[in-house]
């Protein structure tokens, strides 16, 4: 890789780091007809494009018997797999129990004023997956769903002649209802809409790629969806203090998992620079999945950037808005301070993406492509919905009843205003 400076930046250059892309466009017509078909069509529509995309003819799609048998054969077997699955889950379950917010109800003036949380009643993951194994993206979707109280959730994972057993078991053991064997747009509009198999949700959520995007795209507003998300980004903040070895480390860690993937070093030290960009390239080949690696590293959302100062660093990484943030300096509390936008953030040198991605607790589901400016990742908040709650005693309304007759009448609604008068005639 090589180093360029964030002051020589063209403008072309800054605009492929802050306006990155998840491509759904170029596939947005194709994914219509896709939704369009399996709305119309259900079980039908679903089974063709499985063969059609998967190489799979599928007979049952429903295979929640199938989740619970490979949960506990691998149970039987004492797999250490499973067991990693179970600690995975118990951290996350633990971290997004801490998210349940709490109703509250307070008295002042007359005035009962109060906020409650209730679970959506139906929600729908999607857990990429078929052939490969995927059980931290069943961890991460389904269980704040659990814990959030949804009554009833579905997970959609793609067909396979021999699915994942540790996709299915991580599934069951994070606590899903039911599970699918589909996959890709199609599996989307199955959630949203329903087929005479899959049963209709009221929010989808998970990662997937620019197909399974689109649809989410599609089908938003007639479910709601979690956001849109792109391929994976990580952003490194490093300062002379950090190890080249660890920042490389990530950076090709991230760009494992997709060649569109972006993965940017930002720091104020030219000999870090120099020294993160060749730990890259002699990386790269020590990798298994070299290719994919070396395609994302070309990504024009990607490189080893040399800043003027910490806080020029600093900007890019509030402008560019990660995904996965990773600071290694020695004011790391103090770089933290300054930046507010950023899907998850790890701070330290013993703080890699990858433990959040599978076992530290929190969701690895995150906004990509700029989103971290507007929302977060996913979490229990996801799946609720809040109300409020409000009682007025006869002394409280009369104190605030010229208020709102005066305000009423000026929106040139009268008869909210005899609404109030009516109770003190």
């Amino acid at each position: 890789m090589n180093v360029r400076a964030v002051a020589d930046l063209s403008p072309a250059e800054r605009r492929a780091f802050f306006e990155r892309d998840a491509g759904i466009e170029a596939v947005r017509g194709d994914v219509e007809e896709i939704v369009d078909r399996v709305r119309t069509e259900g079980d039908v529509a679903v089974r063709e494009f499985a063969e059609e995309f998967d190489g799979v003819a599928v007979g049952n799609l429903d295979i929640t018997d199938e989740a619970a048998r490979a949960h506990a054969e691998l149970e039987d077997a004492d797999d250490p797999v499973l067991e990693a699955v179970r600690e995975a889950a118990d951290n996350v379950r633990a971290f997004h129990e801490r998210q349940r917010p709490e109703d509250w109800r307070e008295s002042f003036e007359g005035r009962e004023l109060g906020r409650r949380f209730r679970p959506i009643d139906r929600a729908g993951v999607y857990v990429p997956g078929g052939a490969a194994a995927y059980p931290s993206s069943a961890l991460m979707g389904v269980i704040p769903a659990v814990v959030a109280g949804v009554d009833h959730v579905s997970v959609a994972t793609p067909p396979a002649d021999d699915p994942n057993p540790v996709t299915l078991a991580a599934i069951h053991e994070a606590g899903a209802d039911a599970v699918y064997q589909v996959g890709g747009a199609q599996a989307i509009a199955a959630l949203a809409y329903g087929t005479e198999t899959v049963t209709t949700v009221e929010k989808v959520v998970g990662p997937g790629n620019k197909w399974v995007t689109a649809a989410k795209a599609i089908v938003q507003g007639d479910v709601e969806i979690d956001f849109l998300a792109g391929p994976s980004e990580v952003l490194v903040l490093a300062d002379d203090t950090a190890d080249p070895e660890y920042v490389a480390a990530e950076l090709l860690a991230q760009a494992e998992h997709d060649p569109n993937a972006s993965v940017v070093a930002v720091t104020d030290d030219a000999d870090l620079a120099d020294a993160v960009a060749e730990a890259v390239e002699t990386g790269i080949d020590e990798r298994e999945r070299a290719e994919t690696i070396r395609t994302a590293l070309e990504n024009d959302a990607s490189g080893v950037l040399h800043a003027r100062s910490m806080s020029e660093a600093v900007l890019f990484a509030e402008e560019y808005a990660a995904e996965h943030l990773s600071i290694m300096a020695d004011d790391d509390e103090g770089l933290l301070d300054r930046i507010s936008n950023a899907g998850s953030v790890f701070l330290g040198s013993h703080s890699p993406v990858a433990a959040g991605d599978y076992a530290a607790g929190p969701n690895h589901v995150l906004p990509t492509n700029g989103g971290a400016k507007r929302y977060g990742g996913l979490s229990v908040d996801t799946f609720l919905r809040s109300s409020t709650v409000q009682r007025l005693d006869r002394e409280a309304l009369s104190g605030i009843a010229d208020v709102v007759t005066t305000l009423a009448e000026a929106e040139g609604l009268e008869a909210h205003a005899e609404s109030v008068r009516k109770r003190f005639e």
